[in-house]
């Protein structure tokens, strides 16, 4: 599959709209997933691999990552109502993907690559903090996608626990109007995609 093959199929996925502004449930515009995967699979850590998605929302990363030939993929989210849509988003493209509800600290492992959009903390501070340990513990390499401003903190933590941090590429990331406290019909905000290596 091409790289735009792979981001026309993610647009096609139902997205998830039953959303908790606590939880900071954005989905990841179709292209951005897509090029986060394509990255991991150029770097050789979907095809053949057992991939995690962590926070998987309606599982843009966990189905992206089985169509590019990752031999397993487990997708979690906490909310149930998500964990519902990532499935039938799966078998809507006919993917074999395991999917579960709870907290993310409950997976275990090993995997061989965790891709994540964690939450920014914006609703709950250091909210991503969670993220960041557990993917580390569960795979050597992780593809993760946060608020630019924050790599001095992200990588601190990261090489605290005897990983590597890598800035890889940056994106404009539009969250459209969502919740009451929202001003604007959409906002965009600069994210970077950090890749940690152990």
């Amino acid at each position: 599959m091409k790289k735009q093959q792979l981001e026309i199929a993610l647009q096609r996925l139902a997205p998830f709209s039953s959303r908790d502004p606590r939880l900071e449930q954005y989905s990841t515009p179709a292209d951005i997933a897509g090029d986060i995967i394509w990255e991991a699979y150029t770097n050789g850590d979907i095809e053949g691999k057992r991939v995690a998605d962590l926070g998987c929302g309606n599982g843009i990363f966990s189905i992206g990552s089985k169509l590019m030939g990752a031999a397993w993929v487990h997708g979690i989210d906490i909310d149930p109502k998500a964990v519902e849509v990532a499935r039938e988003n799966a078998r809507s493209l006919g993917q074999e993907i395991e999917f579960s509800a709870g907290d993310v600290e409950l997976l275990p492992g090993p995997f061989d690559t965790v891709i994540q959009n964690p939450p920014f903390g914006a609703q709950k501070r250091h909210a991503d903090r969670t993220f960041i340990a557990k993917s580390l513990e569960l795979a050597p390499r992780v593809y993760s996608l946060h608020n630019a401003g924050t790599e001095v903190f992200v990588a601190r933590m990261v090489e605290g626990a005897g990983a590597r941090c890598v800035p890889v590429k940056r994106f404009k990331f539009e969250i459209p109007y969502a919740f009451e406290f929202h001003r604007k019909a959409k906002e965009t905000f600069s994210v970077v995609l950090l890749k940690f290596e152990r």
